[in-house]
């Protein structure tokens, strides 16, 4: 299927990272000797538009739609998402939102990898064969045009999907999950709803026989969700119903994982899996690195690397989570989200002392109302940082790394954000 997708058209290949890479791989398989147009940057974009008409553009995540308004068509505009989705939408399980997606997406994927281990019979639909096979791919860091040689028939693919995946697709997942919204990424988009309507692209584009998963305590997803019209069958989902889930085992922390647990055994159980496997599998899932991760204790204090945090609502729900928070690192690069609600949520807890971190951080400590009753540090070294927390947090308390704000002003990604929180932690 994919070889009709993309046979006979005159393909530009936008942005060349990983993803840019993978398509260009498959496209010299498929086609081995015929060139395609390569554009790693916006200025070779607009270049080779102005010099070249083509039938497909294969747009890679980091490139926003904008950059191809005035240029092109933006109907020509695809994606390998767009384009294995069309290939395999329909043995798909695709999770998105603004938070939570790759903790939701591997928990899927370890249940159901361990039901398949257990001998335990799982489908995505009634009519699919039973699961022999789970595979990993999507924004987690597996491009999916390079599991393509994995999949068969029995195959089940389990993706994370980012708005920038979504935007320009055709084909929802079968089954999809969209765990909430906030403000993020709003450097690619000309407005909040473009972010917004670039993530509903996953039920939009579903057909009736698929199902989508959303979270009505999310003010923005159920407000989204009720303006649109969805053909797939509707499953919302809701905090207090996690009392479904309250007796299973877990190292996950805090309400919004209790919430993810929930919409992850809702989505297994329509395929099948019976609540002693999903508990099983619960009860051995260890989480994901930089995401309310434990540290270690060092010096009494116990240090949680949250680096993953890039938004308010991360931010106030780890510190919901861990209680005894004492320290709390804020800020990196600023995309001019709106910091008000954390600053007056901050306001209302027990932390005695805050780091702010690059601009983001500037604006944060401005906003706060009450800045007398902290000790304050604003700092961007990371190397004084952590001593400085070592010195300030009570001994028995918390010190949480949680910036609520990107890292690409001093650091590759939150990765490196994280790891070098974590190198200095244990070094000190």
């Amino acid at each position: 299927m994919l070889r009709r997708i993309l046979q006979d058209k005159k393909i530009l290949i936008a942005g060349y990272g990983r993803e840019g890479k993978s398509s260009h791989a498959l496209l010299q398989k498929l086609f081995p000797g015929k060139p395609f147009d390569i554009a790693q940057n916006n200025e070779e974009i607009h270049s080779l538009l102005a010099q070249n008409s083509y039938d497909l553009i294969l747009k890679s995540p980091g490139i926003p739609t904008f950059v191809f308004e005035g240029h092109c068509d933006l109907d020509i505009i695809s994606s390998q998402t767009d384009i294995f989705l069309q290939a395999y939408g329909n043995q798909t399980i695709g999770v998105s939102g603004t938070k939570g997606k790759s903790t939701t997406t591997s928990l899927i994927y370890h249940s159901l990898q361990w039901a398949v281990n257990t001998g335990k019979e799982v489908r995505i639909s009634p009519k699919a064969p039973v699961c022999k096979k789970v595979i990993l791919a999507g924004n987690i860091g597996i491009p999916l045009f390079d599991i393509l040689d994995q999949i068969d028939d029995a195959s089940i693919i389990v993706a994370e999907f980012s708005c920038h995946q979504l935007e320009n697709i055709h084909r929802g997942p079968h089954i999809g999950i969209l765990l909430n919204l906030f403000q993020e990424h709003l450097d690619h988009y000309h407005d909040y709803m473009g972010y917004k309507m670039a993530k509903m692209q996953m039920a939009l584009r579903q057909i009736p026989d698929d199902h989508f998963f959303y979270s009505t305590d999310n003010a923005e997803l159920a407000d989204l969700v009720s303006q649109q019209r969805i053909c797939s069958q509707m499953h919302p989902y809701a905090l207090k119903e996690a009392e479904e889930v309250a007796s299973l085992q877990s190292t996950l922390q805090g309400d919004h994982n209790r919430s993810n647990i929930l919409v992850v055994w809702r989505a297994l159980r329509l395929m099948e899996m019976d609540k002693n496997t999903f508990a099983e599998a619960l009860a051995t899932f260890s989480g994901l690195p930089h995401r309310l991760e434990r540290v270690g204790e060092f010096a009494g204090i116990t240090f949680y690397n949250d680096s993953i945090s890039t938004i308010p609502a991360a931010c106030e729900a780890a510190v919901k989570a861990l209680g005894n928070v004492d320290t709390l690192i804020l800020g990196g690069f600023d995309r001019g989200i709106d910091y008000a609600p954390l600053a007056a949520f901050l306001d209302t807890t027990a932390i005695r002392n805050l780091v702010f971190v690059g601009k983001a951080g500037s604006r944060i400590h401005a906003l706060l109302q009450y800045p007398e009753k902290y000790n304050i540090l604003l700092e961007d070294n990371y190397e004084k940082i952590v001593p400085w927390c070592f010195e300030h947090t009570a001994k028995g308390s918390i010190c949480l790394l949680s910036p609520a704000a990107a890292s690409y002003d001093a650091f590759k990604n939150f990765e490196h954000r994280g790891e070098t929180f974590k190198r200095l932690v244990v070094s000190e």
